[in-house]
């Protein structure tokens, strides 16, 4: 939703990426990602950006430039976004930009716009589908020396001021700046750009993309040369599911229990393996994690990490951010050292910090992979010249370094990430690790520090959605679509409440307002790993039932027979969800689902 009253011509950067089509990907034996005869597109994210620039440089009477970094075919981003309103396109383009990491594509993305600049507003998409990373709005922004605004939902230019509402999570700011400012846009944001005839883009004046090299640029390093973090081993992450489909009638139903009973104990038959919170000193080499102010489980489970890397490398743990938490849930957590930053949002945190770790840097540092995780650790890793994993979903100490996991492609992908900088980062997804049992808590230091300037963005307001629901967390989740009314949802709650699950929910369910955000389900929601998950009234999108590819086991309930729906499910019911449900949930209840 936008509301423009600019005072004077604007001008406006809004930056594409050219990405490939996730549904494609396939690894090479070699384990390499086969880009050849793949449909290429704009980024579903950057394309609001483009949108809003357009939109904002028509009503300032300015201009919006669109600005990719990419090999000589990302051209076309650069056409499709000018057909949709851009008045140029700046193609940074360079052999010696290729294997660029987050940091190398942001000191470039900086430094052309350095070059051709100024400008008062630069826009990103949130993030980018294949990479997900969301590091790159933040990064810059340092780099650039402004102030950010994430997750741009709602977005008024009045004069010289910008307010928003900014979607986080499950958290809602409303926010105001002065330009300049960078600003990461929500999928929410608007419809995007999009010109769906690739052969209108060779109508393109090709007098309108201005090409940007490495020598125009300076010295470097670029691409692999400038990036601290790099790629190993990457293997698919695709679960094999049964696909089994059944009719809704008795002996269906006695055969999905059947099912969910079998599966249900081979899993509590594996050993958990999370044990306890590990002894570590309060010397050596230091593990930090940056807790955010209200997300203690996310806090306690990078503690749980951090201990156990520190305790293989008889080091120890230290906990930093506005307000940690209780010293004694922390101490049993696992920090051995507390770090109060107080009046700090993300800027003002990743400066603090960026200053205490420049004397005795620390061996990594945790953060949470949320939108004010993302900010703090893309931020503080400009600061520090680190490498930064993005959205990890594993981390480990292999030979005296850190290893992480990284998803791509909506998960389908995931790669070993390793730094090759001093101090190696990480933001984790929050709900993937394990919470360890706590050990015995003691008294651990405090130091305090104070921010005296404060942050350049004024949050109005903020507050999250009133959501009990923890869907990361949660043992059975049974997800809606469409195909249940808002009406039944009261029924649908009481049979979730008989076997403990949480609700969640498709985008278009969040879209239409008929749930929460905080309950979405999905690439653009929460990924969950839940003992069993009951799709019910879902067509079964790759978008949606991605988020549920760590299910234990997932079951479908859809009238239509040949949805995609079964292609995901180790077991589904073709039948109406109410019937369906009504009959299973009691026999489920029986098998001590959710227990």
């Amino acid at each position: 939703m936008f509301d423009f009253r600019p005072s004077r011509p604007l001008r406006i950067a809004s930056l594409v990426k050219q990405i490939p089509k996730f549904e494609e990907m396939e690894l090479s034996p070699d384990g390499r990602l086969v880009r050849g005869g793949v449909e290429l597109h704009m980024n579903d994210y950057c394309r609001r950006a483009v949108r809003t620039g357009c939109e904002l440089a028509l009503a300032s009477e300015g201009t919006c430039t669109a600005i990719t970094l990419g090999p000589p075919e990302a051209d076309s981003v650069l056409r499709e976004a000018i057909l949709c309103g851009c008045a140029w396109g700046l193609h940074v383009s360079d052999p010696a930009f290729a294997g660029s990491d987050t940091l190398a594509t942001a000191t470039a993305l900086a430094a052309a716009l350095d070059r051709h600049g100024p400008w008062d507003l630069v826009l990103c998409g949130r993030h980018s589908i294949d990479a997900d990373t969301g590091q790159v709005p933040a990064q810059l922004a340092e780099l650039l020396s402004l102030p950010l605004l994430t997750g741009v939902r709602e977005l008024t230019v009045d004069g010289e001021e910008v307010a928003a509402l900014l979607e986080h999570n499950d958290e809602w700011i409303r926010a105001r700046v002065d330009l300049p400012a960078v600003l990461s846009c929500a999928e929410r944001l608007c419809d995007p750009c999009k010109i769906k005839e690739p052969e209108a883009w060779a109508t393109v004046d090709a007098g309108l993309i201005r090409a940007v090299t490495a020598a125009d640029l300076g010295a470097g390093p670029w691409g692999q040369a400038g990036s601290p973090t790099t790629v190993g081993a990457v293997r698919t992450l695709d679960v094999e599911r049964a696909g089994e489909r059944l009719d809704g009638n008795q002996a269906g139903i006695v055969r999905v229990v059947e099912v969910v009973g079998r599966r249900l104990a081979d899993r509590r038959a594996e050993p958990e393996g999370t044990g306890s919170v590990p002894q570590t000193r309060a010397s050596g080499p230091a593990v930090w994690v940056v807790a955010e102010p209200d997300r203690k489980r996310t806090t306690g489970e990078l503690l749980g990490a951090a201990a156990v890397l520190a305790a293989g490398l008889d080091g120890t743990v230290v906990v930093a951010g506005p307000s940690p938490g209780e010293l004694e849930v922390l101490s049993a957590q696992g920090a051995d050292r507390v770090v109060a930053v107080d009046r700090a949002d993300g800027a003002d945190l990743a400066g603090v910090l960026a200053e205490l770790m420049a004397d005795d840097p620390p061996w990594a540092v945790l953060a949470p992979g949320t939108d004010w995780g993302r900010q703090v650790a893309g931020r503080l890793a400009v600061r520090l010249g680190a490498g930064l994993t993005g959205d990890a979903v594993g981390v480990e100490a292999r030979a005296g370094r850190l290893v992480t996991l990284k998803p791509a492609f909506g998960g389908r992908l995931v790669a070993e990430i390793t730094c090759s900088s001093p101090v190696q980062m990480a933001t984790v997804r929050p709900g993937v690790l394990p919470l360890p049992d706590p050990r015995l808590a003691v008294d651990i230091p405090v130091e305090t520090h104070l921010v005296e300037v404060g942050s350049t963005v004024r949050v109005v307001k903020r507050w999250r959605d009133n959501d009990s629901g923890n869907l990361g967390t949660a043992g059975v989740v049974i997800g809606v679509g469409q195909g249940v009314e808002p009406s039944d949802y009261e029924v649908l709650d009481g049979l979730a409440a008989r076997i403990g699950a949480v609700v969640g929910a498709t985008r278009k369910v969040t879209d239409r307002g008929w749930m929460p955000r905080a309950r979405q389900i999905g690439i653009t929601g929460h990924s969950i790993a839940p003992a069993l998950y009951l799709a019910v009234g879902t067509s079964g999108r790759f978008n949606h039932m991605i988020g549920a590819r760590s299910a234990g086991t997932v079951v479908g309930v859809n009238t239509d027979p040949d949805c995609e729906l079964w292609d995901w499910c180790d077991v589904g019911v073709v039948g109406d969800w109410r019937e369906v449900l009504e009959a299973l949930i009691p026999r489920l209840a029986k098998l001590g689902i959710g227990a």
